[in-house]
């Protein structure tokens, strides 16, 4: 392999999980930082995350780089957008009108709709969880073999069953300039597992932030921690993960 490629998660990893999703707060630096990692590797940098890309761009521009959203139900690489469109959804989006009359007067309960997937939290209201999670059970198995459920942190997710965060890594592998190079994977919770094992079943790394059990061999305590060792790998003009403490 010719060297590393990286890919990174945004909630959690790159920016501190906030109670609501709209409430995440982007350091002024990381967009500069991501330019430069993405100089630094060739281009061979992608943010993959369970945000919509529109979402990602708003927060992070001026970076403009490859990304993978909704867990890689759309992605961008070399600048050519490969969409979700929520139209060829009807059934995920009748499931998203349930959900609201289910739980709008709920408070507390949050319905993230982004369009091809959504998400429900319970972060606000702990007392919600169980109602919260026999829904998404129910409405999983109501839609079928076509979607997925996706647990997180105080989240549940309905998406297509074809997305998932390892799967994307493995397509971003085969275009260039990813092709032949070793993937090292950043995430914090539970939807980044998948992701985890694939980069290590490819001969990759992987790096978890914070507490939890994991596949991943190594380990960061928090997301400021990540963009120090960033900095530092942007300076010395490489990947350095014996910067990296074991999990």
């Amino acid at each position: 392999m010719s060297g590393w490629t990286l890919f990174l998660d945004f909630d959690g990893t790159l920016v501190e999980i906030a109670q609501r999703p709209d409430g995440i707060v982007v350091d002024p630096g990381l967009p500069a930082l991501l330019t430069r990692l993405s100089e630094m590797l060739g281009g061979a940098f992608a943010v993959v995350s369970g945000r919509p890309i529109a979402f990602l761009d708003e927060r992070l521009a001026p970076f403009a780089g490859d990304m993978a959203g909704l867990h890689g139900t759309e992605r961008r690489v070399g600048g050519v957008l490969h969409p979700c469109r929520p139209e060829e959804h009807p059934d995920l989006r009748e499931a998203v009108a349930r959900m609201h009359e289910t739980f709008d007067a709920r408070p507390g309960v949050i319905i993230e709709d982004k369009g091809c997937s959504v998400a429900l939290h319970w972060r606000l209201a702990p007392g919600e969880e169980a109602a919260a999670r026999t829904f998404v059970a129910e409405t999983g198995e109501r839609l079928g073999s076509a979607y997925r459920i996706q647990y997180g942190k105080a989240v549940a997710e309905l998406l297509p069953a074809a997305s998932g965060k390892g799967v994307v890594i493995e397509q971003f592998l085969q275009e260039k300039p990813y092709r032949g190079r070793r993937p090292l994977f950043v995430g914090d919770d539970l939807t980044d597992e998948t992701g985890f094992a694939t980069v290590n079943r490819l001969g990759g790394a992987a790096i978890r932030i914070g507490d939890g059990e994991t596949v991943a061999a190594h380990r960061l305590p928090s997301p400021d921690a990540l963009r120090e060792c960033l900095s530092r790998w942007v300076e010395a003009g490489g990947v350095r993960l014996e910067d990296v403490p074991p999990a």
